[in-house]
């Protein structure tokens, strides 16, 4: 069960992380009235210092953060919030308050995956994801099987946009056998980390 934010003391710290690419976007100061409306409303809303009242993120710029899912640390004094940005997230038109670029990167495929989780119980006729776990493990793992194919054929082509475009069906059809095959993608990075450690 996630923990409660402990307000007795004041204001407490909001680290806001983007929830696909896991980069901290900024740092803010929540109140228990402005934790309550960021949760209720799923839009990240913090008490300004300067303003000396609420202040949702986005309310001038329209560059809001939704939130996807929050954390409470185990000493109950800062809040985790995993959001997704609509925009640039520094008032200065950076991705971060940092000035780091919030591009995607390998943990996108996480976010992905999870994607691909949900599509599990869909309808065929609405998911081509769906589609292929209606099929069943053998039409997937044939799918892996024409994708891998296909970019040995683009890499030898040494068409780079091509291979690329065949990188991503087959990094994309991988993830869904793994999914189909109940096999976490965490297991791979960790196998994959423990060759790296011999």
């Amino acid at each position: 069960m996630n923990q409660q934010p402990d307000f007795s003391k004041g204001l407490i710290p909001a680290i806001i992380q983007d929830a696909k690419t896991q980069k901290v976007l900024m740092l803010g100061y929540m109140n228990e009235e402005a934790y309550l409306k960021t949760i209720a409303e799923k839009r990240v809303t913090f008490f300004s210092r300067s303003k000396n009242r609420l202040w949702t993120k986005g309310e001038t710029s329209e560059n809001y953060l939704e939130v996807v899912n929050h954390l409470v640390d185990c000493d109950q004094d800062t809040i985790l919030i995993q959001a997704n940005p609509e925009g640039p997230t520094c008032h200065t038109g950076a991705d971060t308050c940092f000035n780091e670029p919030n591009q995607d990167n390998a943990a996108w495929l996480d976010y992905l995956k999870h994607v691909i989780r949900s599509r599990k119980n869909e309808t065929a006729e609405k998911s081509y994801t769906a589609s292929l776990f209606q099929k069943g493990t053998h039409k997937i793992a044939q799918k892996v099987g024409e994708e891998a194919v296909e970019l040995v054929i683009e890499a030898l082509m040494k068409n780079d946009d091509l291979f690329k475009g065949e990188a991503a069906d087959l990094l994309f059809h991988l993830l869904v056998l793994l999914e189909d095959r109940g096999i976490g993608l965490e297991e791979v990075i960790k196998l994959l980390q423990e060759r790296h450690q011999k």
